[in-house]
């Protein structure tokens, strides 16, 4: 199954540099780090250990990776100089926030699929959803006809659209008829998200190459639905996925 070594992963957990005791980095960053000190990373402790155990999958982990709390440094494209200023003056007095963006960018390299990491029937599905992507999306060049595409895809499939929304991204709730596939021995979502998204992996890889930000799917927390969306590729930044380095230099 595509996912970290359990041991490796704790260990990454384990060296989380915590914030320092008073409350510099919170008042520079508006909290942000004390929340992810806090719940947050409880919360990836105790999927660590529910992932080590199989009783939580790899896409859970990333999904909670993904929803870190966040120091926005600009406004979709727009930088936001003040907060950047902010993050460049909380990183010279303190080395932790450097820290924190590296270990994260180690927490998603380990967490993200890597083609090389994939067994031999995962790397198949990768390759043959970016050969389909070729023929499923020949033409399409921007999110709205990438995403009409894509629903007709998975309707093919056997997945029931629930939702459509515009907002900034387009955005599809749906149902996955396979979601109980497997779950007594693997778990629930095991065969959507663990297996088929393979396919899913290598539809990522084709429209990245053309600019476009698919964000296959994902679970929906305590709900039997998952989501996907199609969008240009962002150029928002924030802490931590942006490191205090970066934005020195831009």
């Amino acid at each position: 199954m595509a996912g970290p070594d359990p041991e490796q992963l704790r260990h990454l957990i384990d060296r989380f540099p915590r914030p320092p005791d008073d409350d510099r980095a919170d008042d520079l960053l508006d909290g942000a780090y004390g929340r992810m000190a806090g719940e947050w990373y409880d919360r990836l402790r105790g999927l660590a250990d529910a992932y080590a155990d199989g009783d939580a999958l790899r896409e859970e982990l990333l999904v909670h990776a993904e929803a870190v709390p966040a120091f926005r440094l600009s406004d979709g494209a727009a930088p936001l100089p003040e907060r950047r200023r902010r993050l460049t003056e909380a990183a010279d007095e303190l080395p932790e926030v450097a820290e924190a963006a590296a270990w994260y960018a180690d927490l998603r390299d380990l967490l993200e699929d890597d083609r090389d990491d994939l067994t031999p029937v995962e790397r198949a599905l990768h390759d043959f959803g970016y050969v389909l992507a070729h023929g499923l999306f020949l033409g399409a060049n921007a999110p709205e006809t990438v995403v009409r595409r894509l629903r007709l895809a998975y309707r093919l499939v056997g997945v029931r659209i629930d939702e459509t929304e515009t907002d900034g991204a387009e955005r599809t709730t749906f149902t996955c008829p396979y979601r109980n596939l497997g779950a007594g021995r693997c778990g629930t979502r095991w065969i959507c998200h663990e297996k088929l998204d393979r396919v899913d992996d290598g539809y990522v890889t084709y429209l990245a190459e053309r600019g476009i930000d698919y964000r296959r799917p994902r679970a929906c927390a305590g709900s039997e639905q998952c989501h996907s969306a199609v969008a240009r590729e962002s150029p928002e930044r924030w802490w931590p996925k942006t490191p205090p380095a970066a934005v020195s230099e831009s």
